[in-house]
């Protein structure tokens, strides 16, 4: 994978008993300082999503990181988009 590619993941929670259809994508991206930048952005599927951006001074904290996010999400029921579920 090149530096000029950015990796990102996304997730959903769809359960129509509740009307519920979510997305929540993680990213990590380079700064145009020179840190890496965890990118998360949740909401509404169909709908414009809440982004935060958290910095991270090597991209081996924002992994570690990322993978935290994702262990939360999985808890509460966001499966991978491209999984069957």
């Amino acid at each position: 994978m090149s530096e000029l590619t950015v990796p990102y993941l996304v997730l959903q929670r769809c359960d129509p008993a509740c009307n519920m259809a979510r997305f929540y994508v993680l990213t990590i991206e380079p700064t145009l300082f020179g840190d890496t930048a965890l990118v998360r952005e949740w909401g509404r599927l169909g709908q414009r999503g809440r982004r935060r951006m958290d910095l991270f001074a090597g991209r081996v904290q924002a992994v570690e990181a990322l993978e935290t996010w994702l262990v939360r999400k999985k808890r509460r029921g966001y499966v991978p988009k491209n999984s069957a579920a």
